[in-house]
């Protein structure tokens, strides 16, 4: 069963507000979306498209880096999180299209669009409808980037495996929720990998699309940071019957048993793929 953040909770707008104010307090998402951006290679390209694009914050860095006369399709099925990117991201050759992703052939000219790039999502889509949409849609020799997280990718970047200098934000909500709320956390017995890389590769090969790298990165940020994540309420944790002011409590509580300003590190399988030539 996917997280409850996967599918439900994206089209309300409060998690829309507060996803967009986290992509300006933080760097989490404008950071990785750049590296996305600048691994499709769009000094040259007439047409991007942002898959499950949110509020915009993947879209930001591509219109940055694009040629000032592109075109960028910013898609995402939560008319919420557009609403707020409509708001505050005004870019003429900016257009917002409310569609689900495995839909996005629907969406762009077959074999003209030069670049896919999705952040932060690929793991919550039908991953061979959509990869074989992408092959539609890419023009030949059109580059199709992507991140997963490490946790489903089943990497862990060097950085990360020595940052852990004592209990995670995530842990320490768990004993938090246990110790005033009953909680019983989930075991913790290590989880098989959901999209490794080597399932990645096969779904591309099957798609008619070809790897081209994939290169683990680290992204550095803090425990406030990480604790601004889970306030946006998709995000809120831990699972289960709580209410939203109930998780709040929890984390408060977990969080003063944090120093704010600790470095944590989160992995990423960064992926590059192509349409043949």
């Amino acid at each position: 069963m996917a997280p409850h953040d996967a599918v439900h909770g994206w089209d309300e707008d409060t998690t829309a507000e507060a996803y967009d104010a986290f992509t300006r307090e933080f760097p989490m998402y404008s950071a990785t979306s750049r590296e996305l951006a600048r691994r499709a290679h769009l000094a040259d390209s007439r047409l991007v498209l942002d898959l499950c694009g949110g509020a915009g914050a993947t879209a930001k860095p591509i219109l940055e880096l694009a040629p000032a006369t592109a075109r960028v399709i910013s898609l995402d099925n939560a008319a919420a999180m557009q609403r707020v990117g409509r708001r505050t991201l005004d870019d003429p050759r900016l257009t917002w299209v409310t569609a689900a992703a495995e839909d996005l052939d629907r969406h762009a000219p077959a074999a003209d669009v030069d670049a896919v790039v999705c952040n932060s999502a690929i793991w919550k889509t039908d991953i061979p409808r959509v990869f074989t949409a992408v092959h539609t849609v890419l023009r030949p020799g059109g580059r199709f980037v992507f991140n997963i997280g490490g946790g489903f990718a089943g990497v862990r970047h060097d950085d990360e495996k020595s940052a852990h200098t004592g209990p995670s934000l995530n842990r320490l909500i768990h004993d938090v929720a246990a110790r005033d709320y009953g909680y019983t956390p989930p075991p913790t017995r290590p989880a098989a990998p959901k999209l490794p890389l080597e399932a990645v590769s096969a779904h591309l090969s099957a798609a008619g699309l070809v790897l081209v790298d994939a290169e683990v990165i680290a992204q550095h940020g803090s425990v406030a940071e990480k604790r601004a994540w889970l306030s946006i309420p998709v995000f809120a944790r831990p699972d289960g019957d709580f209410t939203h002011a109930q998780r709040m409590d929890i984390l408060a509580k977990a969080y003063a048993l944090t120093t704010p300003d600790a470095p944590t590190v989160t992995s990423w399988l960064t992926v590059v793929a192509q349409r043949p030539k």
